[in-house]
């Protein structure tokens, strides 16, 4: 075994943990997963790409509900939805995998959310279709590319905090994620806060964190 999983981590922090794919071999994803099957263990994986998923024998692959839109799998099924407290929000529809993979990190821990898709600045109108239903939310999590001018339009727009995923998508100056990542921490709107580029897992781990942090100061002495 060439791995040490921090199986208790969800106890310690709130939050269990994920297995990143994107580096790992399938003989190394298959011993973890055989792991987790021994432990009867639910298990987040993220960015695991189609030929990856492909590339799992069968008996790896057992199981686990792949969702390829944001290459993501969930070994041990789905669990209860409570309603809908985070509004996922992105920009454009090359966004969405970032997106998509905040959802799901969501679902994983019994978190239902919205997901508001293509309502970038550029058409201003779309955001403000939206706003009202997206401002019902406790969280927000924007994600955009390009310049990121969506996370300080949503900061100054929405009560509740707004954590911003700067993204990959973008071409000269905005190649790589790198524009957006200095307008989210740039941000003039107070309340925004961010993650790392393309990072949907964390900006959804954070926003557990953020209900969790409010439901126990809502609780009685």
């Amino acid at each position: 075994m060439d791995f040490t999983f921090d199986w208790q981590r969800a106890a310690r922090t709130g939050l269990p943990e994920a297995v990143l794919c994107s580096a790992k071999s399938p003989a190394q994803l298959a011993e973890i997963l055989a792991a987790a099957r021994a432990r009867s263990a639910r298990l987040l994986l993220t960015r695991l790409e189609p030929a990856g998923f492909a590339a799992l024998d069968a008996q790896a692959r057992s199981g686990l509900d792949y969702d390829a839109a944001s290459r993501t799998a969930v070994l041990g099924g789905p669990v209860p939805l409570a309603a809908a407290s985070v509004a996922v929000v992105a920009a454009g529809t090359s966004d969405l995998p970032v997106a998509r993979e905040a959802a799901q990190t969501l679902a994983f821990s019994g978190e239902a959310s919205l997901l508001v898709a293509d309502v970038g600045v550029a058409g201003l109108w779309r955001l403000m279709a939206r706003i009202e239903e997206i401002r019902r939310f406790r969280v927000v999590i924007a994600v955009a590319g390009m310049e990121g001018a969506l996370f300080s339009v949503l900061g100054g727009l929405v009560s509740a905090p707004v954590i911003a995923v700067p993204c990959s998508v973008g071409y000269g100056v905005a190649e790589g994620g790198r524009a957006a990542l200095a307008s989210a921490l740039a941000s003039c709107a107070p309340g925004v806060v961010a993650v790392n580029i393309d990072n949907g897992y964390g900006a959804a781990c954070a926003a557990l964190k953020m209900l969790g942090a409010a439901a126990t100061g809502r609780e009685e002495p």
